[in-house]
């Protein structure tokens, strides 16, 4: 048997970090508030352990977290199981701030979980490849598919929806009169996709009117894939009405 790694977060609050563990479907393993706090949590045969930060410490503790990062066999299977247990529990999905799940687009090889306190467990797909997060975009892409890439890398390594959104209209500032109709189309989709996440249903709007604007074929649409649906999917995942 080879060495294991234990993660060890600090918590504000044991009972409520505990219970949102449960909720995805870990085992308390174990649980004690004295003399000090101290919980473990387990799942698929990994660990995660919990300290109750001193009184003296905790908001210094709150303002300083920390994470860690667990390898999957199924990392799309994973975030279903997530989305269905938070779901069933809160009748949505908690995107925003803490106690919350980053949502999973198809292709991608990771997702996080930010617990109560903030801490960041991110499940990454065991074979997820070395390079697929080269920041500014894949070295043999050029123009604006360079910069969809790097807006890629924002969105799902970085989970920074801003600067994806500036990067992407900033690309099609630069590239979009050269670029390809497939091309501004992804771009267009994904900034349709990028305002639903921002929660700005004027830019999404204005934004899905470009992209109807290109007037797509079937087969265009086709080959858009499942950046065409993103937005839609999106909303629905975070149980909003679509924007029309």
């Amino acid at each position: 048997m080879g060495d294991t790694a234990v993660p060890v977060l600090s918590t504000c609050d044991l009972v409520r970090t505990l219970e949102f563990w449960r909720t995805l479907g870990y085992t308390v393993t174990h649980e004690q508030h004295k003399p000090y706090a101290y919980g473990a949590l387990r799942a698929h045969d990994c660990e995660i352990h919990y300290y109750g930060a001193p009184v003296g410490e905790r908001e210094r503790q709150a303002q300083e977290t920390a994470g860690c990062l667990i390898m999957v066999d199924d990392v799309a299977g994973r975030h279903r199981e997530f989305t269905a247990a938070l779901r069933e529990r809160y009748g949505k999905i908690p995107a925003k701030g803490s106690a919350r799940l980053t949502r999973f687009r198809p292709g991608q090889t990771r997702f996080s979980a930010v617990d109560p306190d903030g801490n960041w467990i991110t499940y990454i797909q065991v074979d997820e490849p070395e390079d697929a997060a080269e920041y500014g975009g894949a070295a043999e892409l050029t123009g604006l598919a360079k910069v969809l890439d790097n807006a890629r890398i924002l969105r799902d390594f970085k989970v920074d929806d801003k600067a994806a959104e500036r990067a992407v209209e900033a690309g099609l500032h630069r590239y979009g009169a050269e670029a390809s109709r497939i091309e501004r189309a992804r771009a267009y989709a994904a900034l349709v996709e990028l305002a639903v996440a921002l929660e700005n249903p004027a830019k999404a709007e204005a934004r899905r009117a470009d992209l109807e604007a290109l007037e797509l074929s079937a087969a265009e649409r086709d080959l858009l894939g499942a950046d065409y649906d993103a937005a839609g999917d999106l909303a629905a995942w975070l149980g909003r009405p679509p924007e029309e």
